[in-house]
């Protein structure tokens, strides 16, 4: 098993920045691909950003590319997001949610997630 706690979500305006943090214990050797997934309201689990654990590849969703930041500190097995120049469409509780077999984009892939994090973005 794999446990993931999220944190450092909050309320910012637009324009503004914010940086999460997802905290990964247990079974760390068995991840292969981090991703943070984020859950608007009334809308299904959206795929945000994705890196792989050991060899650093990383993928965005097309809205935040530019904008939005994954990195890990594989010592701490810690994943972060970045997330500057924030939009209130990037309202929404983010999750972090690990794989543990492959590459993947698709939410519907991931094995193990965190209780997630409230990020609002104001007008």
């Amino acid at each position: 098993q794999v446990q993931l706690v999220e944190s450092g979500g909050g309320l910012v305006q637009t324009g503004g920045s914010l940086r999460l943090s997802c905290a990964a214990s247990g079974r760390t050797w068995s991840i292969y691909t981090m991703a943070w997934i984020r859950q608007a309201p009334g809308k299904e689990r959206e795929f945000v950003a994705a890196i792989s654990w050991n060899g650093g590849d990383t993928d965005y969703e097309d809205s935040v590319k530019g904008r939005f930041a994954i990195s890990r500190n594989n010592a701490k097995n810690t994943v972060f997001l970045q997330m500057n120049s924030l939009k209130p469409e990037d309202t929404g509780v983010y999750y972090c949610a690990a794989n543990s077999m492959t590459w993947s984009v698709n939410p519907a892939t991931y094995d193990y997630w965190g209780q997630g994090t409230q990020a609002t973005v104001s007008s």
